[in-house]
């Protein structure tokens, strides 16, 4: 059978677009001599469409969109995710579905028969399992083959992986035992670190376990907070990769299932490159598809602040980039020339805007309302805020979209400055620790063959510049040793004496988780941040604010931990 997997990058809602798109793929597909071509899961709604999926007329016009796909099929045999609705009395009202198009109609439909609900996915709040599996026939070589049509989580059996059954039911093996000779799997499946890996490893112990091979499809691009990397891959009934497409960019990959030629495996990027690749598609994504002209970035000449200027001048071209570097009384002049020379590098527009004299105004008002009190956290946050100010002003009045420039160590220990440093419409590297920061620098400028970010904004300590000679490790651990204990406690969930049992200080372990918890009132108004790990700070992480739990000795709050304590900024 010749096989096209048609990888799309959709438009969350936008169905007539989305539908023009699978269309153009179709007829790709169809002079390219294919016999069958599979779309991602719900590739005509794009995914995820979150409480779209609650409006009537979202989903007549997505059956409509179906009807007409169909209608313009001849006979090559075309495989679709909609939503279809749930016509029994009972359950949720909505099927997760691959239709089976072929000549003018739709021939099948196949429901989602798994639906997940951890992590960023919450499928049960709108579909209903479906309850019967069944082989589609499509027509092949002279035959009609029996496939097995499956929808991302049916696929994922992660019994194969950690030895712990998520789920009673395995759809595969029904499949397979109602007589497929071949495996589909529409997909959606969310981009982290070395994922891909993890993908062919358990698909391909799942195709050797039946001796069936598997075309899976995966969705491509970003929606929100969550990267598609697509890499949609072919797999022979021994286990081995036949194919693999693009990653990070559309693909439509023709397969000859029966004919394996070399050159249709499209290498995956290594991990660094691959985060890389994934926020610029992520921040690309995002501007466009949310209808920005342009971004707008305030640079410290700091580390963060640069590799965000990188990826948005690479997802979007220099020209509808802009610039701002804002010192105060406290910034150096390498600061300074770092952020100029960095925006010369990149091609962008650049522009200094001091904050001096707005500053000093802020603080002249306010000093006395503070009485005697002695200066603190609160005038170092004052600059913070003015600087917030003036690029929130360039966003309202050329609407350009302010990026935001907090990495994942910062955001989570609270190290940034509500109103402040975490104004903006998008947290380009918010999921990105510290530590991967600094590879990412090293990976663009060994990427361009040259100094692209100075030298000097990755190898100086890192500082927030607020106050005289302010260093981030004045109040925080080495970011080696903090992002260690981070990926412990907020990816894998352990606890405290968990980490402390792996080597750590238990003092700096309590301190880190602290910070974590006490802070989870400024996350919850962050920008929407790009995922690129296990765990991000966002929709699939939802922890309560107002809590007592697990960072002091028992469940005991911080001492005099109320609101005006918890609630004032670190940076």
């Amino acid at each position: 059978m010749k096989v096209a997997l048609a990888q799309t990058n959709p438009v969350v809602g936008d169905i007539e677009g989305n539908s023009r798109k699978i269309l153009r793929f179709v007829r790709d597909a169809e002079r390219e001599g294919a016999e069958l071509v599979v779309f991602p899961e719900l590739a005509v709604l794009g995914y995820p469409p979150r409480d779209l999926l609650l409006k009537r007329a979202f989903i007549r016009d997505n059956l409509a969109a179906v009807e007409r796909i169909a209608a313009q099929t001849g006979t090559t045999t075309v495989v679709v995710g909609y939503a279809r609705p749930n016509e029994t009395p009972r359950g949720k009202t909505l099927w997760n579905t691959a239709a089976v198009c072929r000549e003018g109609r739709i021939v099948a439909n196949h429901g989602k028969h798994l639906l997940p609900t951890y992590d960023v996915f919450d499928e049960s709040r709108y579909f209903q399992p479906c309850p019967e599996l069944a082989v589609a026939r499509i027509p092949a070589g002279g035959r009609e083959v029996p496939v097995g049509v499956s929808i991302c989580e049916d696929l994922w059996n992660q019994e194969q992986l950690d030895g712990r059954r998520l789920y009673d039911a395995d759809p595969i093996r029904a499949l397979v035992n109602a007589g497929a000779e071949l495996l589909l799997n529409l997909s959606a499946s969310p981009f982290y670190v070395d994922k891909q890996a993890k993908r062919v490893h358990l698909f391909g112990r799942q195709v050797v376990r039946y001796g069936v091979p598997l075309v899976y499809v995966n969705q491509v691009g970003g929606n929100d907070d969550l990267l598609f990397d697509g890499a949609s891959a072919a797999l022979a009934a021994d286990g081995s990769l036949v194919a693999q497409a693009k990653a990070f960019e559309e693909d439509l990959l023709i397969v000859d299932l029966d004919n394996r030629p070399a050159g249709l495996i499209h290498p995956y990027p290594e991990p660094v490159a691959g985060v890389y690749e994934a926020l610029v598609m992520g921040t690309r994504d995002y501007v466009n598809k949310c209808g920005f002209s342009a971004v707008v970035i305030g640079l410290s000449g700091g580390i963060d602040s640069a590799v965000t200027a990188v990826l948005a001048a690479a997802a979007l071209g220099p020209d509808r980039v802009h610039t701002v570097a804002m010192p105060s009384r406290f910034s150096s002049d390498h600061s300074l020339s770092d952020a100029a020379t960095l925006a010369r590098n990149l091609g962008v527009d650049h522009r200094v805007i001091p904050i001096e004299r707005m500053h000093a105004a802020v603080e002249l008002e306010l000093r006395p309302h503070f009485g005697d009190r002695a200066p603190d956290v609160t005038e170092e946050n004052i600059q913070a805020r003015v600087r917030g100010n003036v690029l929130m002003s360039l966003s309202n009045k050329f609407g350009w979209l302010l990026l935001t420039t907090g990495n994942k160590s910062e955001l989570a220990v609270g190290y940034c400055t509500l109103y402040g440093d975490m104004c903006g419409g998008l947290a380009v590297i918010s999921d990105v620790p510290k530590t991967m920061v600094y590879d990412l620098a090293r990976y663009i400028n060994h990427k361009a063959g040259r100094e692209i970010i100075p030298d000097s904004s990755i190898t100086k300590p890192p500082s927030a510049e607020l106050r005289p000679n302010q260093t981030d490790q004045d109040s925080l651990p080495p970011y080696d040793l903090l992002d260690a204990i981070l990926r412990l406690y907020v990816e894998e969930e352990l606890s405290a004496d968990e980490i402390a049992a792996r080597g750590f200080e238990p003092a700096v372990v309590k301190d880190v988780i602290r910070k974590v918890d006490v802070n989870e009132y400024k996350r919850k108004q962050a920008a929407v941040g790009l995922k690129v790990t296990t765990r991000a700070f966002g929709t699939g992480r939802r922890m309560p604010i107002a809590a007592k739990y697990g960072w002091e000795e028992g469940t005991e709050a911080p001492p005099g931990g109320g609101a005006s304590q918890r609630h004032k900024g670190t940076k």
